[in-house]
């Protein structure tokens, strides 16, 4: 008779059960700020490493305490040290610490569609649409939907729904992920009526296009490519002249959120000077140069605004008080984060990232400060390069320091990490410093390793 191997039994035997481990009082403050439910996810994960022979059976409460995220949700702080100022794929604009500030205070019950003198229902954001009209006084009327997108679907929907949309055949952008304008737009319910070539559209194609049937006339700032050569497009003002006594909308879809022009971006479009050059209605988005939350702006003429406010479809597009409250705050309060990195002095930039690249020199690491070119990203100024500075690393650290706490996120070029220090706030250079260094042998990072 063989006698079967003792080893598994043993092990089995040695595991804790998982109420157990759950009871245990160093648990106990993780559970109030994370929830049961997720500490004992954790905890299963850990006894699972018990029955492989990875953790020691009186490791399981080290083991869990340290694979616990540091809050509920699943997303985690990241450093941008991409050089591109509003990464989608990291969130776009960081809020100023004013907007943080402002999510907190909002998050519990707030007055947001409440007059606490009368004590009956007021206008929802009735501050914060006063802040963004002071912002752009040149609107008539402003309102607030839920992304950039959404503002344009419901100027289509509101003006267009069975109805022409007459747009530039150069002007049928797609928007990012798949997402394309015009198909955008046909969901509406509106018909696209194209005009032009891809490279040239006068001011001619847009009235021969007109008829009963026009709904609108929009014109889209292609904001992530650039058209060079042999081109020419109608301006905003041309068409608001030619337009004049017809009757059809002028809308303008700017996109980047870019409320005045910037004396660094010249050649980026603005809200106050298209509705000054005469468009009726003005689209862009909260969360790029704005510098605020995600969030969709509509400006333009007051009855017009006011119209698309009242729509049914505003209901389903409607922001919650997270955003509103941010934005205000973002609006006024301090220059946002964004608008700081975009006007970075370049001597500064050079001399943190000296003090930054010497000190992970003094640690034993391999590094050197080179010039770089940043961007403004996000469909943001495209072709227009932000002189940098950058701190090169062996190009191997990139995942290590992506998996990293705080994760740290450059750009490889020509097998170099680059850690572009125009999209990255003063204040963080120590977190980027320390976790480089805790990449250095005999160093402990549990998310890098």
């Amino acid at each position: 008779m063989t006698t079967p191997p003792s080893a598994p039994s043993d092990v089995r035997r040695s595991v804790p059960r998982t109420d157990t481990v759950l009871d245990d009082p160093r648990l106990a403050g993780p559970v109030a700020r994370l929830g049961r439910a997720l500490v004992k996810a954790g905890v299963v994960a850990a006894l699972a490493r018990v029955r492989a022979g990875s953790l020691a059976p009186e490791a399981v409460v080290d083991g869990v305490l340290a694979d616990l995220p540091p809050t509920a949700t699943s997303l985690l702080p990241v450093v941008n040290a991409t050089g591109v100022l509003l990464h989608t794929n990291l969130g776009r604009a960081p809020l100023s610490a004013a907007a943080v500030e402002a999510l907190a205070t909002a998050a519990g019950t707030t007055d947001v569609e409440f007059d606490r003198a009368s004590g009956a229902r007021a206008r929802r954001g009735r501050d914060t649409m006063a802040a963004l009209a002071a912002a752009v006084p040149e609107a008539g009327g402003v309102h607030v939907v839920n992304n950039g997108a959404a503002a344009l679907v419901l100027a289509a929907t509101a003006l267009a729904a069975g109805r022409e949309i007459v747009v530039s055949r150069g002007e049928m952008v797609e928007i990012g992920d798949g997402f394309r304008l015009p198909d955008l737009l046909v969901s509406t319910g509106a018909r696209l009526r194209e005009i032009g070539t891809t490279n040239r559209t006068t001011v001619a194609d847009y009235l021969g296009a007109l008829g009963d049937d026009t709904g609108m006339v929009l014109k889209v700032h292609p904001s992530n490519f650039v058209v060079q050569g042999f081109t020419s497009s109608a301006s905003i003002r041309e068409l608001s002249a030619a337009l004049a006594g017809t009757g059809v909308p002028l809308v303008a879809d700017l996109g980047s959120g870019l409320l005045r022009r910037h004396p660094l971006l010249p050649d980026e479009p603005d809200a106050a000077t298209a509705l000054r050059d005469g468009a009726d209605l003005v689209t862009g988005s909260g969360d790029k140069l704005l510098g605020g939350p995600q969030a969709g702006l509509l400006l333009g003429d007051r009855e017009l605004v006011e119209r698309l406010r009242r729509h049914q479809l505003a209901r389903a597009l409607r922001v919650d008080k997270l955003t509103l409250a941010a934005l205000e705050a973002t609006l006024r309060g301090p220059a946002p984060p964004v608008v700081q990195a975009l006007e970075a002095d370049l001597d500064g930039l050079r001399r943190r990232a000296v003090a930054l690249a010497g000190r992970l020199r003094e640690a034993g690491l391999a590094a050197e400060v080179v010039d770089s070119e940043a961007a403004v990203g996000a469909g943001g100024a495209p072709g227009v390069p932000l002189p940098s500075v950058a701190v090169a690393l062996p190009g191997s650290l990139a995942r290590p320091l992506r998996l990293g706490r705080p994760a740290v996120v450059g750009r490889v070029e020509r097998g170099a990490l680059l850690l572009d220090l125009r999209s990255v706030p003063p204040e963080r250079d120590a977190d980027v410093e320390a976790a480089v260094l805790a990449l250095r042998p005999g160093c402990h990072n549990h998310d890098a390793g």
